[in-house]
């Protein structure tokens, strides 16, 4: 594990993981919410944000956490592991609310981007019927060659994070 592709809808868990990850496998963490937004939320073209990504793969590790499906083509390419934060919707809602309560609304710098508003709350409502099929699609055709570690619940990951710690010690 030392190219990890961290995706799944908001609120479930994708930016925690990340940075544990990251601290386990001491690898750079990217997320790329704080990539592809700057601090007033303008987007960067979408073009550039590629090419960021491109960039970013080609270093030796790394864990980059965000789902942004236009350009998951480039990370599943380069990955040698993907984990699927394949949480409930209720899961998910209730991270998207408990996270905004925690650390309040804006950009926290530690992978923690906070703006809820009902497109957020409509992705995450119709998100395991729209999008993970979607993200599925993409993993299969693209990812074919990473271990795909997906994560139903929190107690899955904290059992994926304790093997991953027990197989770095």
């Amino acid at each position: 594990m030392r190219k990890v592709a961290v995706v799944g809808c908001g609120g479930s868990g994708k930016s925690h993981v990340a940075r544990e990850l990251g601290r386990l496998l001491d690898a750079p963490v990217t997320h790329l919410d704080a990539a592809f937004y700057d601090d007033e939320w303008n987007a960067l073209p979408m073009d550039k944000f590629t090419d960021v990504q491109r960039e970013l793969v080609t270093q030796p590790r790394w864990v980059i956490d965000g789902n942004y499906n236009s350009t998951l083509q480039v990370r599943l390419e380069a990955c040698d592991t993907v984990v699927l934060m394949d949480v409930s919707t209720v899961a998910a809602l209730y991270g998207v609310f408990s996270r905004q309560l925690r650390h309040g609304a804006g950009h926290k710098g530690n992978g923690v981007h906070n703006r809820i508003h009902w497109g957020v709350i409509r992705y995450v409502l119709t998100y395991r019927r729209k999008m993970r099929p979607r993200v599925m699609a993409k993993i299969e055709e693209f990812g074919s060659g990473a271990d795909v570690v997906l994560l139903a619940n929190r107690r899955q990951t904290r059992r994926c994070l304790r093997m991953v710690a027990a197989e770095g010690s």
